[in-house]
């Protein structure tokens, strides 16, 4: 577990100090804010869906702390070119990665890159955090102007 959480950290630096896809979508097609109340987080994800609902391009902008902007990072590097059916799928596994028991090995089955996040389930209060950029893409895609997370 101890690589997990070093792969975590290195990570997650990397992706607050360099997002990827940190910027505004030329022709986006959808679009919605998030905000996180308990730590300040904000965050707008922008996408271009296609007409048989294919993410073509994605991106956020918008500040918060290291594990909300390299989880929106990796979300939109996770997306692009996938169809919605599948991200919702992806959203799932996700969600249920980091909320799932810490003191158990964490299922990291179809989540890719993503399981470094696992760490987080350790940090209930940063679940939010975690999953702001997700619930927000959620929101864009269902044509609502912002996210609820749960």
């Amino acid at each position: 577990m101890s690589e997990l959480r070093e792969l975590y950290q290195t990570t997650i630096l990397d992706h607050n100090k360099q997002p990827r896809n940190f910027r505004a979508v030329d022709a986006k097609t959808h679009e919605a804010d998030g905000h996180n109340p308990l730590c300040g987080d904000q965050v707008t994800i922008e996408l271009s869906l296609s007409d048989d609902g294919i993410v073509s391009d994605v991106g956020f902008q918008g500040s918060g702390c290291a594990i909300s902007t390299a989880s929106a990072s990796m979300m939109t590097e996770a997306i692009k070119g996938k169809p919605v059916a599948e991200i919702d799928a992806l959203f799932g596994r996700f969600r249920e990665l980091v909320t799932s028991d810490p003191t158990q090995e964490p299922d990291v089955d179809g989540v890719g890159k993503l399981m470094v996040f696992a760490g987080v389930r350790e940090f209930p209060m940063r679940v939010k955090c975690a999953t702001l950029a997700w619930h927000t893409l959620h929101a864009a895609m269902n044509g609502d102007e912002t996210a609820k997370t749960e």
